[in-house]
Formats: C-alpha cells, structure tokens, sequence
C-alpha cells in the first residue's frame, strides 16, 4: 500500500507538471493595442508601462483560459486613417481577439465605426469623447476612462458652489474639446440657471495661439474659465495667462490638468488654486490604489501618471471579460463585457450594459505647488457611478439600434 501511494503520488506529480508546461506552451491570446506612441510618446509610453505590469501579474498568475495573454503594440502616428489600416492587419494577420487603445479621440471614434462595420470588439482605454458611447455608440465598443461628460459633471459640481456668474471656456477644436464644454455647461446651467458664457475659444489641437486666446478672454471679463487645454497647449496658455494676469481673482475649472503627464512639465509654473481633475498617485493611501502604486514604483522606480493605471485596467477588463465569457469569440466577449465587474486600484467598476461605459470615476483636487512643482491637494475620488445619465437619458443619447 505504502508503494501503491508513492506510485500514485509520483504519477499525480507528473501530470501536474505536464499540465503546468502545457499552459506555458499553449498559443498566447493576442489583443491589438493601437496608440500614439511618438507623437504623444509623455502618455502613450507610461501607459504601455501600465499594461506590461498588468500583463506581467496575470501570466505569473497563469494566463487567461490557461494561456498566457499577450498585446501587440502598434503606432497610428495619431491618424485615423493608419489606425484603421493597422485595426484590420492586427485582426486578420496578427490573429489579435480584439482591439483596445488610442488617446485621441477622433481616432477612437474611427476605429469604433470600423469595429462596428467589421465586428470586431474594440475597449476604448483612453480617448474620452462622449459620443463614444452615446451618440456613436455601437454594440462592439466599450470605454473604460472615466467620461468627458463624468469629469466635467464633477467640475461642474464645485463651480456651482462659487459665486461665479460669467464663465469663459477654452478648448481644443475637436470631438473631446467640443463635447467637454458641451457637457461642463449643460451641468452647471442645470446647477445654476443664472450663470452666462460669456465667450468660447476654439484653438486647434497643439496649435494654439496662447496670446491672442488670453486677450480674447481676458477682453470679455468673465468671473471663471473651464479650461480643456492640454499638454503643449495647456503649458502655452498657463504661462501666458499667468504673464497676463488673466487666472488673476478668477476660478479655473480645468480638465486633466491635476494628472502628471500634464502637471508636471509646468514645473513651478503650474496653476495654483485651479480646481481639476487628475491623479495624486503620490499620495495614495487607501488599499488598493497604494498597492498598485507601490507594484509600478518597484518595477519602474517612479510615481505612476493617471496613462500607466489606465493601462494596467485594461489588462485586468480585458482578463476578466475573457475569463467570464470562457471564449475568445467576439460575440461572447461582447456579451461578457455587458454588466462586467472588475476589481481595480479604484475599487470594483461596471462596464454598464445600457450603454458600455465603465463606471470607473476619477480624482478632484485643487492644484498647489510642492518642492518646486506642482500637486493636487484638498482631493476626493469621485465615483463614476454617480455621474452618469439614468437609462432613460441614454435612451435618447443614444441610437436606439444599438
């Protein structure tokens, strides 16, 4: 008998070891990632970090389905129409299951029309642009960041606390610009009916002309300013609204801005006293969030921006989506994403069947200087959850065929 136990036990040994290569052997599944590595390198690259660290913990926990997942990464230099070209190479030549990335929103918004035309499942991860969801939406994309409408319904609810009456706006002259300010004066109007917009400023996307937009809004003396500027374009307008005077006795209510890919390149000339939208991985203390901090800094020895959390999301929506639909067919992976839970470092978020998007919701602070650059202090997480329009707002946002 004693024998007979070694045997078995020998045996039960072997096939567990030739069961453990067999999942390191099988054929990864492959998920296409298209982004803007060059042109927005400051995000995009930290991002992909992100992913990396997530996909690094899901293998060492031994894949999805018993494979190990896999992302292969590709440029569209910021162009919708490459990023359609390459969404088809990586789906037809590269064997990807589905699609996921882009920080523009205009390119988000192509490859969600392709996937839709071709049925292929695209996770938008980045681009914020409301009709991704709403007025776009189809049955194949899902987004996972927090909304230009979430985030602008989170400014919008401090700005009514003021006693700001005229606001100025300024923001890029495309999809996320236009929806930004769409629904940051929706919000605070239904707020607040006595507050005016006394001027909006249009510049082209990295193409602003700082001078001339601070005149403009300087010259019609509004009480507050939504700001949706970013990178190269935010840094221009901060340092010539700051020589100008303009942010001087005024509110800012400025989206992104609290994030560190945007922050910390103003150094110490970032904006104090605006109120923004960001990340303050540098002072996380909660759980999950400090876990997930402190996993980055051991892997890349710095604080992570809001592009690399993002990325490592992704990897954990996507390994749970592929887990719940037990498939990596398209179909059942659409149906999976519909009502998915998924635990993160902003706790348990909810890809909403009524219109795909996550719950995920975002931080709220008040930027203010420290050793020289800038922080977001005074902030709260707001929860995405209580942003969002009931279903029967999003039955009229969005098309009723999908």
């Amino acid at each position: 008998m004693k024998f007979q136990k070694i045997v078995l036990g020998l045996v039960a040994s072997a096939m567990f070891g030739l069961s453990t290569f067999a999942a390191q052997a099988a054929d990864p599944i492959i998920i296409g990632e298209i982004n803007h590595y060059k042109r927005m390198a400051a995000f995009a690259n930290p991002y992909k970090d992100g992913i990396e660290l997530g996909l690094a913990e899901v293998n060492a926990a031994g894949g999805v389905l018993g494979r190990p997942l896999e992302f292969i990464y590709r440029d569209d230099q910021g162009k919708p129409g490459e990023a359609i070209k390459i969404a088809e190479e990586l789906m037809t030549s590269d064997g990807a299951v589905m699609l996921t990335g882009t920080i523009f929103s205009n390119v988000g918004l192509a490859i969600s029309s392709f996937a839709a035309e071709k049925k292929y499942l695209y996770l938008a991860s980045e681009p914020l642009a409301d009709a991704l969801v709403w007025a776009k939406g189809n049955n194949y994309t899902f987004r996972l960041r927090a909304s230009t409408y979430m985030q602008a319904a989170m400014l919008a609810e401090e700005a009514a606390k003021t006693d700001a009456k005229t606001y100025a706006t300024i923001a890029p002259n495309y999809a996320y610009g236009k929806d930004a300010v769409a629904a940051f004066k929706k919000a605070l109007t239904a707020l607040r009916p006595d507050v005016t917009f006394v001027t909006e400023q249009w510049p082209a996307l990295f193409k602003i002309d700082a001078g001339a937009e601070v005149q403009a809004i300087e010259r019609m003396k509004p009480d507050a300013i939504f700001n949706v500027t970013f990178g190269g374009d935010l840094a221009k307008f901060v340092r010539e609204g700051s020589t100008r005077g303009l942010f001087d006795g005024r509110k800012v209510f400025s989206l992104l801005t609290g994030e560190p890919e945007y922050l910390d390149p103003l150094k110490d000339e970032a904006p104090v006293g605006w109120t923004v939208t960001g990340y303050p991985s540098y002072d996380m203390k909660d759980a999950a969030n400090k876990a997930f901090v402190d996993a980055y800094m051991a892997a890349y020895g710095k604080y992570p921006g809001i592009g690399p959390l993002v990325g490592y999301m992704t990897v954990q929506s996507i390994a749970a989506a592929i887990t719940k639909a037990g498939s990596t067919e398209t179909e059942a992976l659409v149906a999976a994403f519909k009502g998915l839970d998924v635990d993160t470092p902003l706790g348990k978020i909810t890809y909403r069947s009524q219109d795909h998007q996550s719950t995920a919701g975002a931080f709220l602070g008040t930027v203010a200087l420290k050793d020289g650059k800038g922080v977001m202090v005074d902030w709260s997480y707001k929860n995405g959850a209580d942003y969002l329009p009931s279903d029967a707002e999003v039955k009229l946002l969005r098309p009723a065929s999908n």
